[in-house]
């Protein structure tokens, strides 16, 4: 039987995740997931690709704050839901959305930890941003995760790799929102329509992998692995593809231990 074994939502677009044993599943993705941004001075989105110092940042939500932690540096907490900032325009990918800047102490921060100029956005409101080019999902609305609102790799997957590495490597390397158990490697692949507690999802695409792969998500150093040994058998079109893209059909909890009904020919 395929079951959930892990959640997890990255509330800070490419900082740490924070696991979960439920989650709500919202209008762009479960909530909190990547409702803020790191942004350079022309209000570009910044990720691990550009600065994987991004990785040392530890996120934690407690009551009404948000509270960011990095090495040598005081933690810093800013409300959840800020009552007045300055709206800005930002871009992630080929995307331009609105923003509410989280002001200039946040944007110091960034900067003593991350060496160059940096703000802290987070997302204006519910549809800022439409989810584009996915026929699969008309109508829905994304954070600001790179193109779609869940990703979910399989455990059997992640030990298919594993067992073809030197040095094992941890399911946070892929960033997943989604973990599940049970199944075969690469199962995921087949799917095109799964029921997870009380959300019916709908397989978008495949997820192609990048340098961040290759990121230590405690220390933020980076080496060749496990993205040059997934291209040696998972390229497909020029991609290395690890896990699958979700969007959701409905609201609803999803929980760790909830069962995974794959509903066949969808």
């Amino acid at each position: 039987m395929i079951r959930v074994s892990g959640l997890a939502v990255y509330p800070v677009k490419s900082c740490r995740g924070v696991d979960l044993d439920e989650a709500v599943v919202g209008a762009t993705g479960f909530d909190l997931d990547r409702q803020w941004m790191v942004v350079d001075a022309d209000g570009r989105f910044l990720s691990q690709r550009q600065a994987p110092e991004l990785a040392q940042i530890e996120v934690a939500v407690a009551g009404e704050g948000l509270t960011l932690s990095a090495p040598a540096l005081p933690a810093l907490t800013i409300p959840l839901r800020t009552p007045h900032g300055r709206e800005r325009t930002v871009e992630v990918w080929q995307d331009r959305c609105a923003a509410v800047d989280e002001g200039d102490a946040a944007a110091r921060w960034l900067e003593q930890h991350l060496g160059r100029r940096a703000m802290l956005v987070r997302m204006a409101g519910v549809g800022s941003r439409p989810l584009a080019g996915a026929p699969v999902a008309p109508g829905i609305a994304v954070s600001f995760a790179d193109a779609f609102p869940f990703l979910l790799v399989s455990e059997g997957s992640l030990e298919e790799l594993n067992r073809r590495l030197e040095s094992p490597v941890p399911m946070n390397r892929f960033r997943p929102n989604i973990v599940v158990a049970g199944c075969a490697p690469h199962a995921e692949d087949e799917w095109r329509r799964v029921g997870i507690g009380e959300v019916v999802f709908r397989v978008a695409k495949p997820c192609a992998r990048c340098v961040i792969t290759t990121t230590d998500q405690r220390t933020g150093e980076r080496g060749p692995e496990p993205l040059r040994t997934l291209a040696s058998y998972r390229t497909v079109g020029g991609k290395v593809l690890f896990g699958q893209n979700l969007v959701h059909e409905g609201r609803g909890v999803v929980r760790v231990g909830d069962r995974v009904r794959v509903v066949p020919g969808s």
